[in-house]
Protein backbone atom coordinates (compact mmCIF):
# COMPACT_ATOMS: atom_id res chain seq x y z
CA UNK A 1 0.00 0.00 0.00
CA UNK A 2 3.07 2.45 1.03
CA UNK A 3 4.15 2.14 -2.75
CA UNK A 4 0.58 2.86 -4.39
CA UNK A 5 0.24 5.78 -1.82
CA UNK A 6 3.73 7.07 -2.52
CA UNK A 7 2.72 6.92 -6.06
CA UNK A 8 -0.25 8.50 -5.85
CA UNK A 9 0.96 11.23 -3.76
CA UNK A 10 3.61 12.15 -6.90
CA UNK A 11 1.49 12.26 -9.04
CA UNK A 12 -0.85 14.63 -7.30
CA UNK A 13 2.28 16.74 -6.45
CA UNK A 14 3.28 17.26 -10.34
CA UNK A 15 0.31 19.10 -10.93
CA UNK A 16 0.75 21.73 -7.81
CA UNK A 17 2.38 24.51 -8.91
CA UNK A 18 6.51 24.56 -8.87
CA UNK A 19 7.90 25.61 -5.09
CA UNK A 20 5.89 23.54 -3.26
CA UNK A 21 7.93 22.77 0.08
CA UNK A 22 6.45 19.46 0.63
CA UNK A 23 7.61 16.41 -1.33
CA UNK A 24 5.24 13.20 -2.00
CA UNK A 25 7.11 11.52 0.37
CA UNK A 26 6.72 13.73 3.14
CA UNK A 27 2.82 14.22 2.06
CA UNK A 28 2.54 10.47 2.16
CA UNK A 29 5.07 10.20 5.95
CA UNK A 30 2.39 13.22 7.20
CA UNK A 31 -0.75 11.67 6.09
CA UNK A 32 0.37 8.03 7.59
CA UNK A 33 1.36 9.98 10.81
CA UNK A 34 -1.88 11.83 10.95
CA UNK A 35 -4.02 8.43 10.19
CA UNK A 36 -2.11 6.53 13.01
CA UNK A 37 -2.23 9.24 15.40
CA UNK A 38 -5.94 9.69 15.35
CA UNK A 39 -6.89 6.08 15.90
CA UNK A 40 -5.14 4.55 18.31
CA UNK A 41 -5.57 0.52 17.10
CA UNK A 42 -6.09 0.97 13.31
CA UNK A 43 -7.83 -1.43 11.26
CA UNK A 44 -8.95 -0.75 7.71
CA UNK A 45 -11.97 -2.44 6.51
CA UNK A 46 -11.52 -2.56 3.25
CA UNK A 47 -9.20 -1.10 0.77
CA UNK A 48 -11.15 1.93 0.32
CA UNK A 49 -11.27 2.54 3.89
CA UNK A 50 -7.72 2.99 3.75
CA UNK A 51 -7.74 4.94 0.61
CA UNK A 52 -10.56 7.02 2.49
CA UNK A 53 -8.57 8.07 5.50
CA UNK A 54 -5.85 8.80 3.22
CA UNK A 55 -7.44 11.44 0.85
CA UNK A 56 -9.05 13.05 4.15
CA UNK A 57 -5.46 13.71 5.62
CA UNK A 58 -3.33 14.70 2.38
CA UNK A 59 -6.45 17.31 1.68
CA UNK A 60 -5.99 18.36 5.21
CA UNK A 61 -2.22 18.47 5.18
CA UNK A 62 -2.24 20.71 1.75
CA UNK A 63 -4.82 22.79 2.95
CA UNK A 64 -3.05 23.79 6.21
CA UNK A 65 0.21 24.07 4.35
CA UNK A 66 -1.71 27.03 2.21
CA UNK A 67 -3.09 28.91 5.01
CA UNK A 68 -0.03 28.47 6.72
CA UNK A 69 1.55 30.17 3.65
CA UNK A 70 -1.30 32.79 3.41
CA UNK A 71 -0.36 33.54 7.04
CA UNK A 72 0.85 37.32 8.03
CA UNK A 73 3.46 35.74 10.58
CA UNK A 74 4.68 33.64 8.13
CA UNK A 75 4.82 36.64 5.28
CA UNK A 76 1.28 36.09 4.21
CA UNK A 77 0.55 39.65 3.30
CA UNK A 78 4.17 39.81 1.14
CA UNK A 79 4.07 40.02 -2.44
CA UNK A 80 6.18 36.31 -3.36
CA UNK A 81 8.38 37.41 -6.47
CA UNK A 82 11.63 35.61 -8.11
CA UNK A 83 14.41 37.85 -8.60
CA UNK A 84 13.87 37.24 -12.91
CA UNK A 85 10.46 38.72 -12.33
CA UNK A 86 11.00 41.61 -10.17
CA UNK A 87 9.63 44.12 -13.19
CA UNK A 88 7.10 41.37 -14.82
CA UNK A 89 3.29 42.14 -15.14
CA UNK A 90 1.18 41.01 -11.87
CA UNK A 91 0.66 37.07 -11.72
CA UNK A 92 -2.48 34.99 -11.27
CA UNK A 93 -3.40 34.40 -7.59
CA UNK A 94 -1.10 31.70 -5.96
CA UNK A 95 -2.45 28.03 -6.21
CA UNK A 96 -2.70 28.42 -2.23
CA UNK A 97 -5.93 30.87 -2.80
CA UNK A 98 -6.92 28.54 -5.35
CA UNK A 99 -6.75 25.62 -3.06
CA UNK A 100 -8.22 27.23 -0.04
CA UNK A 101 -11.51 28.35 -2.16
CA UNK A 102 -11.59 24.85 -3.53
CA UNK A 103 -11.42 23.80 0.24
CA UNK A 104 -14.32 26.16 0.98
CA UNK A 105 -16.44 25.43 -1.98
CA UNK A 106 -15.86 21.36 -1.00
CA UNK A 107 -17.24 21.85 2.38
CA UNK A 108 -20.03 23.14 1.11
CA UNK A 109 -20.67 20.56 -1.83
CA UNK A 110 -20.10 17.54 1.00
CA UNK A 111 -23.10 18.92 2.76
CA UNK A 112 -24.99 18.62 -0.53
CA UNK A 113 -23.78 15.15 -1.40
CA UNK A 114 -20.79 13.54 0.64
CA UNK A 115 -20.67 10.97 -1.97
CA UNK A 116 -19.76 12.93 -4.58
CA UNK A 117 -17.60 15.35 -2.06
CA UNK A 118 -15.55 11.94 -1.56
CA UNK A 119 -15.27 11.14 -4.85
CA UNK A 120 -13.85 14.51 -5.18
CA UNK A 121 -11.36 14.14 -2.58
CA UNK A 122 -10.25 10.69 -4.03
CA UNK A 123 -9.69 12.16 -7.11
CA UNK A 124 -8.17 15.47 -6.49
CA UNK A 125 -6.51 14.84 -3.44
CA UNK A 126 -5.15 11.68 -3.63
CA UNK A 127 -4.95 11.16 -7.49
CA UNK A 128 -7.19 8.07 -8.07
CA UNK A 129 -8.53 7.64 -11.83
CA UNK A 130 -11.89 7.07 -12.22
CA UNK A 131 -12.37 3.55 -11.96
CA UNK A 132 -10.46 3.28 -9.00
CA UNK A 133 -12.60 5.94 -7.28
CA UNK A 134 -15.66 4.16 -8.29
CA UNK A 135 -14.36 0.49 -6.60
CA UNK A 136 -13.55 3.05 -3.28
CA UNK A 137 -17.21 3.86 -3.49
CA UNK A 138 -18.71 0.93 -4.68
CA UNK A 139 -20.24 2.69 -7.05
CA UNK A 140 -19.87 2.43 -11.46
CA UNK A 141 -17.59 3.81 -13.67
CA UNK A 142 -20.34 5.56 -15.28
CA UNK A 143 -21.64 6.82 -11.95
CA UNK A 144 -18.55 7.87 -11.13
CA UNK A 145 -18.26 10.21 -14.55
CA UNK A 146 -21.50 11.60 -13.89
CA UNK A 147 -21.06 12.54 -10.44
CA UNK A 148 -16.92 13.88 -11.32
CA UNK A 149 -18.12 15.74 -13.95
CA UNK A 150 -21.00 17.50 -12.04
CA UNK A 151 -18.84 18.16 -9.26
CA UNK A 152 -16.38 19.72 -10.99
CA UNK A 153 -18.59 21.52 -12.80
CA UNK A 154 -20.83 22.66 -9.28
CA UNK A 155 -16.93 23.46 -7.58
CA UNK A 156 -15.85 25.85 -10.46
CA UNK A 157 -18.98 27.33 -10.42
CA UNK A 158 -18.33 28.76 -6.80
CA UNK A 159 -14.64 28.89 -6.85
CA UNK A 160 -14.79 31.05 -9.87
CA UNK A 161 -18.33 32.68 -10.67
CA UNK A 162 -18.72 34.00 -13.66
CA UNK A 163 -15.98 32.34 -15.94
Amino acid sequence: MYDELRNLAAQKMSMEAPGQTIGATALVHEAYLRIVKSEEDVRWDNRGHFYMAAAEAMRRILIDRARRKKAVRHGGEWQRTGLDTINAPATAPEKSDELLALDEALQEFLKLDERKGQLVKLRYFVGLSSAEAAEVLGISKATADRDWAYARAWLHSKVRPGK
